[in-house]
């Protein structure tokens, strides 16, 4: 069996970013990669958002990227703007295309459908696929969205709405997503913080349909792009293993109360480059342990009090945008972690706080 230096399984985000992060820095000039990857084709699949507080790699792979959000529960609504961090969409097939393209080039570089195609013995392995040895009475972020396309101009292409609480809850935490790419093609996406127990709460499409059809107005449109998706709110087991780094959701990187992992990935990969020499005896790079504190509070809050969630997230905007936004990107200073805390429902908080874990 063939042999490599190093080893990536799974070529989705983590994997495929970690690659191209090598293979621009020249590290894959004297050394041989193999990716390992299941699918048959790369295309369009998802859609990766986030605020945009640090560089990346795929500016050219962004398909809109805004200033101005709204955030709204039933009877309120915050319209907010941020010049300093846009709030960016990634299209998957630009960012599998542009990274596909340049990887083909190398002849170091292989891929592969399978682990039992190659000899893993004797490289450094970078993981991306995550193992769950239990998912029952786990929280999830699912959702289900559409890219619809109308013949009239109906949406604002200038703001996007955040979140959208006007809508039923099934005693659980459920908004809507809404990205205008123009003013005639915008993603609609129904969202569900919940342990995925209830099956009614997945009659996506007939949520989509109502939603677009009575909230947004729109009776005429067309369907051009689907996807679906489950993000876990829980870390996935992870073992040590000698010569394995874990890397994406697999690796920690999915923050926990937000769900956003691309630009944890970026900044895990430029890490792994930087380090790539001595990986072996690098110190683990992870997420900054007091977000993984908070993190664990909110969602203790979270899954025992789902009916005051959408009035949480609406107050998490009192505060300035841009002390939010860097608290949801792990970027915010103590200062603006305290502000963030003080507009919480402190004794709601203080009470899981000292709850035991189950």
């Amino acid at each position: 069996m063939k042999e490599f230096d190093y080893i990536i399984i799974g070529g989705g985000c983590a994997g495929l970013s970690l690659a191209y992060e090598l293979e621009i820095h020249n590290k894959l000039r004297e050394k041989t990669l193999a990716i390992v990857e299941p699918r048959l084709e790369y295309k369009r699949d998802k859609t990766w958002s986030y605020w945009k507080t640090l560089d990346h790699n795929f500016k050219d792979c962004v398909k809109k990227n805004w200033t101005n959000f709204s955030v709204n529960i039933p009877g309120k609504t915050k319209f907010l703007g941020c010049n300093e961090f846009p709030y960016e969409t990634i299209d998957s097939g630009l960012f599998y295309e542009k990274i596909n393209n340049k990887l083909y080039r190398n002849k170091n570089i292989s891929f592969y459908k399978s682990s039992d195609e190659i000899s893993l013995s004797n490289a450094f392995v970078f993981n991306s696929v995550p193992i769950f040895h239990s998912k029952q009475n786990k929280l999830w972020q699912h959702f289900k969205g559409v890219e619809i396309e109308t013949k009239k101009s109906v949406f604002d292409e200038e703001i996007i709405n955040l979140m959208d609480f006007d809508c039923d809850q099934r005693d659980s935490i459920h908004f809507f997503y809404t990205l205008p790419y123009s003013k005639n093609k915008a993603l609609v996406e129904t969202t569900w913080l919940s342990k995925m127990t209830n099956d009614l709460q997945k009659d996506y499409d007939d949520q989509l349909q109502d939603y677009i059809k009575n909230h947004l107005n729109i009776k005429d449109y067309k369907i051009n792009y689907t996807e679906e998706g489950a993000i876990p709110l829980f870390y996935p087991t992870s073992s040590k293993e000698k010569n394995t780094i874990n890397i994406g959701t697999a690796g920690g990187m999915t923050r926990l109360s937000t769900g956003y992992t691309f630009l944890n990935i970026q900044e895990h990969s430029k890490y792994i480059r930087k380090n790539i020499q001595t990986i072996s005896e690098c110190k683990k790079y992870e997420i900054n342990k007091k977000y993984k504190f908070l993190d664990k509070i909110f969602l203790r809050v979270l899954q025992n009090h789902p009916n005051k969630m959408p009035h949480i997230f609406f107050s998490l905007f009192n505060n300035s945008p841009e002390n939010v936004i860097k608290f949801l990107s792990n970027k915010s200073n103590l200062l603006q972690d305290l502000s963030i805390i003080f507009r919480m429902p402190k004794w709601l908080f203080i009470k899981e706080l000292f709850k035991n874990d189950k």
